[in-house]
C-alpha cells in the first residue's frame, strides 16, 4: 500500500523493453510493476517539464517520464507572485469528481431552492452527527447528500441498513437523528454501506461527521450553522 512511501523520494530504474519512455503506457507499466496492488487511475502531465501526475489508489504522486523516481508531497507552483499548491487544488477536484459520481450511494434532503450543495458522511449513532443535524436544518437553499458511514458499532450498521431500506430515507434519517427511532424493517435490501466506507477511506475520513463542500474542501467534526453558511457563501452555486 501507500505506506511503502516512507520517504518523500524513492528511486529505482528499469521498464519493460520495447515501451517508449514518456508514453502513458510506459509510465503506467512502471508504476503498476512497483505497486501491483494499487490501481493507476490516471496519468497526466504537470505544467513542469518532465514531471507527471499519477493518481494511484486515490492518492496523487509524481514521477518522471522514465519512472526513475516517484515522490509524494505537495507540488507548489512558485512562478507567479503568489504560490499555488497544485496538489491541494487537484486533490479537491478529484474529491468533487468522486462525490458527484457517487450520488446514487447517498440520500438527499433539499432545503429551500437547493441551489447550493453539501456532502456529509455520518453515523446514525454519532452524537455530533445528531447535533449537526439540527444545525443543517437552519441552513437555507442547500441540497445535502448524506452518505451513511457506520463506523461506531454493529448497531450503527444495522440502523444504517434500515434507514437505506426505508421507503423515505430522508424521513427515516430524521427520525433517528431527532427521536432515536429506527425504521421497522429487516434492513435486507441492497445497501451502499461498503462502498461508502471504501470512499471514506479514500478521502482519509477517520471520524464522523465529515463535511465536504462543492469546491472539495473538507471539514471534520461538528460545524455550527453560521460557519456552514459562510463556507457555502464562499463557494457559491455549484
Amino acid at each position: 500500500m501507500l505506506r511503502k512511501f516512507t520517504m518523500v523520494l524513492m528511486v529505482w530504474a528499469g521498464l519493460a523493453a520495447g515501451v517508449a519512455y514518456g508514453s502513458e503506457e510506459a509510465i503506467r507499466k512502471g508504476i503498476q510493476a512497483r505497486f501491483p496492488d494499487l490501481a493507476v487511475e490516471s496519468i497526466s502531465k504537470t505544467p513542469f517539464s518532465g514531471i507527471y501526475e499519477v493518481v494511484l489508489g486515490g492518492r496523487i504522486v509524481y514521477t518522471d517520464e522514465k519512472v526513475s523516481f516517484i515522490f509524494v508531497g505537495n507540488l507548489i507552483d512558485a512562478r507567479g507572485t503568489a504560490e499555488k499548491d497544485l496538489t491541494r487544488e487537484r486533490s479537491a477536484q478529484l474529491t468533487v469528481q468522486t462525490l458527484r459520481k457517487s450520488l446514487h450511494l447517498a440520500f438527499k434532503r433539499v432545503h429551500g431552492n437547493g441551489k447550493r450543495t453539501l456532502y456529509t458522511f455520518e453515523d446514525p449513532n454519532c452524537p455530533w452527527c445528531k447535533k449537526l443535524h439540527g444545525e443543517l436544518a437552519k441552513v437555507k437553499d442547500v441540497t445535502v447528500y448524506t452518505f451513511l458511514f457506520p463506523i461506531l458499532s454493529q448497531d450503527s450498521v444495522d440502523k444504517s441498513r434500515a434507514i437505506w431500506c426505508a421507503k423515505d430515507r430522508a424521513r427515516a434519517w430524521d427520525e433517528v437523528m431527532t427521536r432515536g427511532t429506527a425504521p421497522q424493517n429487516d434492513g435486507k435490501c441492497d445497501t451502499p454501506i461498503e462502498k461508502n466506507v471504501e470512499m471514506g477511506q479514500r478521502f482519509g475520513i477517520r471520524g464522523t461527521p465529515a463535511i465536504f463542500f462543492a469546491d472539495g474542501r473538507q471539514v471534520s467534526g461538528f460545524v455550527p450553522a453560521d460557519q456552514i453558511e459562510q463556507a457555502l457563501a464562499s463557494v457559491g452555486s455549484r
